[in-house]
């Protein structure tokens, strides 16, 4: 019997051990009645306890509930059974608010709900079309209107004659009796999970994403418990960013925005620096050089760029690396009588490394030593 089905908020119950078969280190079993819920329909299965193991994974098979768990079970005996309720109940949250929202907009754009999943950092549904942000946030307010109204959740298996004549969103085409959970001005849908008797019990509904996904649209949200949860966490990190920026917190946005822009400045600022000082550290350098290798210290290969075309007004060949041996040395290449795009295969395997580039200048990291560097660059000198 399933007792999910008899009562979605019984949280204990009695049975007895129909069947246990060994699967590695774990055991397959099966009661004459269940509370716990197998996975199904995008529902992820209960988990719990059952006599003195731990339920670990719950499927259906052929119309039999099987229960993985960590510790045999003696076929005959009498257990005692307890879900894990908050676990439960999140779901339930979620699912039924899922309901609602996939119902609304069904009724309003026409989409259909083509994919549903409840992960463990949100619930995502697929729907095949595209919204404005502020279709979504319609969507949103009048599903959270159905969750402040506190409607009753009805589940029903109409007969066939009533089912015919009902209107009802379906994934696929169903055979037999079709289980039809309602939700009044919100969705009427044939579902095989199980939800919370009023709507008020969802508590809220929050879209937290949205991205285009095979030309439709996947939505992102959370509800109830999960939902607190995650503005509790939000909540924390805009007061903490406030305090960074010595801003309130309804200011957080405008205080990054002028941070951005600050530190925008001071690397252009920084940029045009380091290119008066490539320039004139290149100045130093005859006209007419060969080739020129050097290391410098703490520069992103941006700077590793500057400064070798810097260079390159002084010299037929430089590179320039930074880095050390260990961590592996960050490089630029610049030649004006090499072909460098050819010379980059040849170059990583003699020095160990990775990146390519341009006929005119390749760059990456190599992880050998500064002799073999050294060595290697001799060998590149430009005919004169």
């Amino acid at each position: 019997m399933k007792l999910y089905y008899e009562d979605p908020y019984q949280q204990e119950f009695e049975a007895r051990v129909t069947a246990c078969e060994p699967e590695g280190s774990h055991f397959l079993v099966q009661l004459d009645q269940t509370a716990f819920y197998p996975e199904g329909g995008g529902q992820p299965y209960d988990t719990g306890i059952l006599g003195e193991a731990r339920v670990l994974e719950v499927h259906e098979k052929n119309g039999m509930i099987i229960h993985k768990i960590d510790a045999p079970l003696a076929p005959g005996s009498k257990v005692s059974g307890a879900i894990d309720w908050e676990r439960r109940f999140s779901i339930m949250q979620n699912h039924t608010g899922e309901h609602i929202l996939s119902g609304i907009i069904h009724s309003r754009f026409g989409f259909d709900n083509v994919g549903f999943h409840m992960g463990s950092d949100a619930i995502t549904i697929d729907m095949n079309g595209t919204f404005t942000e502020e279709e979504l946030l319609w969507a949103e307010a009048e599903a959270n209107q159905r969750i402040y109204d506190n409607l009753p959740v009805k589940v029903e298996f109409p007969e066939k004659d009533v089912l015919d004549r009902m209107e009802y969103r379906s994934k696929k085409e169903l055979a037999g009796a079709v289980r039809i959970v309602t939700v009044p001005q919100a969705d009427c849908c044939a579902c095989c999970g199980i939800h919370v008797v009023r709507t008020g019990e969802i508590g809220i509904l929050k879209i937290i994403g949205a991205i285009h996904y095979k030309g439709g649209t996947r939505i992102s949200l959370l509800c109830g418990r999960r939902a607190l949860d995650d503005y509790r966490q939000k909540h924390d990190s805009v007061l903490t960013i406030s305090t960074l920026l010595s801003s309130k917190a309804g200011e957080v946005t405008a205080a990054t925005k002028r941070l951005k822009e600050e530190s925008a400045f001071k690397d252009l600022k920084i940029g045009t620096l380091y290119k008066q000082l490539f320039a004139y550290k290149a100045e130093t350098y005859p006209a007419g050089t060969r080739t020129i290798l050097l290391q410098e210290e703490n520069l992103e290969p941006l700077q590793l760029r500057h400064f070798a075309m810097a260079l390159l007004l002084k010299a037929e060949l430089v590179m320039i690396c930074s880095g050390d041996a260990k961590a592996g040395w960050k490089y630029v290449m610049a030649a004006r009588n090499i072909n460098l795009r050819e010379l980059a295969g040849d170059l990583n395997r003699a020095l160990n490394g990775r990146g390519g580039g341009s006929p005119e200048m390749i760059q990456g990291t190599v992880y050998t030593s500064w002799p073999a560097i050294e060595a290697y660059v001799s060998t590149l000198a430009p005919e004169t």
